[in-house]
């Protein structure tokens, strides 16, 4: 939106100039949702816990230090959500679309955690949508902008899985890119999704993981700077490292308010949106095997549940003490600000290593 009344008025106001470069405007988008979310944040926190009463619902088979937290609000993902479109909206080049395709899986995936949060609050249970039904439209809105994607690259790169460190390696897909991009985005929504289990452990990393890919889109959608770092060149997607900044801003934003001890919760409405929001990101640029690099740790996590799970119904024992692998940790005495902190370094460290990709090839 601001975009555009930059470049009607740069010519009277030259100043509106910076308005046409995207690093200004992923700067703004990051400040902009940031205040939206320290501003709006509490009155949202005080409308959701009149709503919601006794709050997210405990496990009872949970770690004892998390009965402490009853009574905190969920659907914090909501404040995050604003700050995210609105600025992205008033910020991006919206003739780009994928800053459409990924704001589309956002929103998509933001309201099926909603209303999987609200299932879980009004039933006062831990059980939400059934895991297929949950599923099942998570992969129709990620085959959607997967089908998106492809038509609106070049064939036959549009429809290829690009290989990091070989600058020649690409294999198309076909028509079983949809599948495969689809398959990405849903894994890393609920990835994030799994991690959401202590104050500020998924938020963090999200935003780490969002600055990184905000690199990533800049630099593959800048012919000048792809060419000379040899990475694949993908018109178009420079414009979704300014929804990644706006992600960070509302990133910080929540922090304030998600810092131990949590007033709010971002639960399924926010870990899905930003997991969704950083797979399509990946899939957008063709960066889906760096993904599992630099969101590493939603990976770990996630691996953790599948072992557990195999694990128990073919042997009938559990390889963790309870899984996702963060509430391992908390079961062998680690403290809550012990894990954390600890997984955001592992974040920092594997964001640098997926970035490090870039250059080696």
């Amino acid at each position: 939106m601001l975009y555009y009344l930059g470049q009607e008025l740069s010519a009277d106001i030259s100043a509106l100039n910076l308005f046409r470069y995207i690093t200004f405007r992923t700067a703004a988008a990051l400040v902009t949702s940031a205040l939206i979310v320290f501003l709006f944040g509490p009155m949202i926190i005080r409308a959701l816990k009149v709503r919601q009463g006794k709050g997210q619902p405990i496990r009872a088979d949970g770690p004892q230090t998390h009965f402490q937290k009853a009574g905190t609000p969920t659907m914090g993902g909501l404040m995050i959500l604003c700050g995210v479109v609105i600025s992205s909206l008033m910020w991006a080049n919206l003739s780009s679309i994928y800053v459409w395709v990924v704001l589309m899986v956002t929103v998509g995936f933001g309201l099926i955690g909603f209303y999987d949060d609200y299932l879980k609050v009004s039933r006062a249970s831990h059980k939400g949508i059934s895991g297929a039904g949950r599923l099942a439209l998570e992969f129709i809105i990620a085959g959607a902008a997967c089908v998106v994607i492809m038509n609106a690259g070049t064939a036959p790169f549009s429809s290829s899985l690009a290989f990091p460190f070989f600058k020649d390696l690409v294999i198309d897909l076909g028509i079983f890119f949809v599948a495969f991009g689809a398959f990405v985005i849903v894994g890393a929504g609920n990835a994030v999704n799994l991690t959401d289990g202590l104050d500020g452990l998924a938020i963090v990393p999200v935003m780490i993981a969002a600055a990184s890919f905000g690199v990533i889109a800049y630099l593959s959608g800048n012919a000048i700077f792809a060419n000379y770092l040899q990475i694949h060149f993908v018109q178009g997607t420079g414009e979704v490292a300014v929804i990644c900044g706006a992600i960070i801003g509302a990133g910080l934003g929540f922090l304030w308010f998600n810092a131990p001890p949590a007033a709010i919760f971002m639960g399924d409405t926010g870990s899905l949106a930003l997991g969704g929001m950083i797979g399509a990101t990946a899939v957008a640029t063709k960066h889906e095997i760096v993904l599992a690099i630099i969101g590493g740790l939603f990976v770990m996590e996630a691996l953790s549940v599948i072992i557990q799970v195999a694990s128990f119904q073919l042997t009938g024992k559990r390889v963790f003490k309870m899984a996702p692998i963060h509430h391992h940790f908390e079961k062998q005495g680690w403290t809550e600000s012990q894990i954390v902190i600890r997984f955001w370094i592992i974040a920092v460290m594997l964001a640098l290593i997926g970035l490090s990709t870039l250059k080696l090839r």
